[in-house]
């Protein structure tokens, strides 16, 4: 009976080992170009999207230290984490002969930098936190998770280890509203109802070179979704009031 099991487990590894053998192929197969203009036109743009969103995403980590200054030791090390995440994407663009369109991506987050620099005035630390913790890493997240797919193999080694690190950041305003969420619920939702639809935006700004690189835009509104409402939940909230905050994504 053992010796059974173990032939149907050895036929069932032997064909799961040929049906993931397929599938890499096929993938190999669907990676675009990376010498043609055309892709490095975009990546300029999508390159230098990555650059900006690292260094804001220091900056805003560094901001929120200033709002709760018991937290600056792990705040500053998520800084620099995102730091190292910059030098890596820009050695990415490096590698392919392309330089980033910095002045398209400074413009690009323009509106979410505004609102968290409104906030950090304001001293309204649920929503810096929901911009960058929540909202900036899980759009990252998912975009990385798309992108590795479909990347260069330098840029595939680079983006696997930073994922690795944004699942961190996020983690880490997840468990700030979690353990605050009694007193800062209805700052969250008003947050999002002004800053989540800015996601949508920035997605649709970017859906023609997304798809240039071979990253379908459904696919990246969905990982983005699936991580934001992950992460509500995680936080603590209800069913009902996750779906009334991802409401605010379809304007």
């Amino acid at each position: 009976m053992h010796n059974e099991l173990k032939i149907t487990d050895m036929q069932t590894l032997e064909s799961n080992e040929k049906t993931i053998d397929k599938s890499t192929n096929s993938i190999s197969l669907d990676l675009p170009d990376f010498t043609t203009d055309s892709y490095k036109d975009a990546y300029s743009r999508i390159n230098a999207i990555v650059i900006e969103g690292e260094q804001e995403a220091h900056d805003n980590y560094i901001s929120i230290a200033t709002l709760i200054p018991n937290e600056l030791e792990e705040l500053t090390k998520l800084a620099r984490m995102e730091m190292k995440h910059k030098k890596g994407f820009t050695a990415c663009g490096r590698n392919l002969g392309v330089v980033a369109d910095m002045e398209f991506a400074k413009k690009f987050f323009s509106k979410l930098h505004g609102n968290f620099q409104v906030a950090l005035e304001k001293g309204n630390l649920t929503t810096c936190l929901l911009i960058q913790a929540i909202l900036i890493e899980a759009f990252a997240i998912s975009a990385y998770n798309v992108y590795i797919r479909v990347a260069d193999p330098f840029a595939k080694k680079i983006t696997e280890g930073v994922v690795k690190d944004e699942y961190l950041h996020l983690n880490y305003g997840q468990e700030w509203l979690k353990e605050n969420l009694s007193t800062c619920k209805e700052e969250l939702m008003e947050a999002n109802k002004v800053n989540l639809p800015l996601i949508k935006k920035m997605l649709d700004e970017v859906a023609d070179d997304a798809s240039v690189l071979a990253m379908d835009r459904e696919e990246l509104m969905e990982e983005f979704m699936i991580a934001y409402q992950d992460t509500l939940m995680e936080i603590g909230l209800d069913n009902r009031e996750i779906a009334r905050m991802a409401m605010a994504a379809i304007v």
